[in-house]
């Protein structure tokens, strides 16, 4: 059975501003965490007031640990060489919940796309270089339910197998939600499954 990989990178919060130039033309570099395309949208109008000179905002976001969704936009540029090479960055580095983008300044002279694709790839590579990359693990929520007579027997396991619990709602029965490392969540989910008296589902 291959292992279950429950491990993904990311980053926790934008990075420095970087600066590329190629014969005049100013490429800056931005990464940020995102977690759906509305942080997208505010991300790039962010830096579209920031930049409101410039003439192409290039970019490439990633979202999901597994489920993957994806999009690299070329903003103007030729076909393919500015969005792809910066999504190669993102595919390179191992990273999701990313948006990188490239802020073009015109220098005068024209880069042909092999320019623009060394320039943009560059550009991603160094705000992802600037960026604090960290793992963090995909975890399984599910909710537990039980009386007050076997709250010690649920301690004891989540105790055990360091079960983090996020939520608990304690009335007139017990409730609570825990979070499990996903190569880790079978094996709780049956630890409970087969506890009397206890219920388990996943959220």
């Amino acid at each position: 059975m291959s292992e279950i990989k429950d491990t993904y990178k990311t980053i926790t919060k934008p990075s420095e501003e970087t600066l590329f130039k190629d014969r005049n033309s100013k490429f800056f570099g931005y990464a940020f965490p995102v977690f759906n395309e509305d942080d997208v949208k505010k991300a790039l109008e962010g830096l579209k007031k920031q930049h409101h000179s410039a003439r192409h905002f290039c970019y490439a976001w990633q979202l999901g640990t597994e489920k993957i969704r994806f999009r690299a936009n070329d903003d103007g540029e030729p076909s393919n060489s500015a969005g792809q090479p910066i999504y190669g960055q993102i595919q390179a580095f191992d990273v999701t919940n990313v948006l990188i983008v490239s802020v073009r300044y015109f220098g005068g002279t024209k880069l042909g796309v092999g320019g623009l694709i060394n320039a943009y790839r560059s550009s991603a590579q160094l705000a992802l270089e600037a960026s604090d990359i960290i793992e963090k693990t995909i975890d399984i929520h599910y909710k537990l339910t039980f009386g007050y007579d076997m709250m010690n027997k649920v301690q004891r396991i989540v105790k055990e197998r360091s079960i983090k619990i996020i939520n608990q709602k304690l009335e007139l029965a017990c409730e609570y939600t825990i979070s499990v490392r996903k190569k880790e969540a079978q094996v709780v989910f049956n630890i409970f499954t087969n506890l009397f008296k206890v219920e388990i589902k996943e959220l």
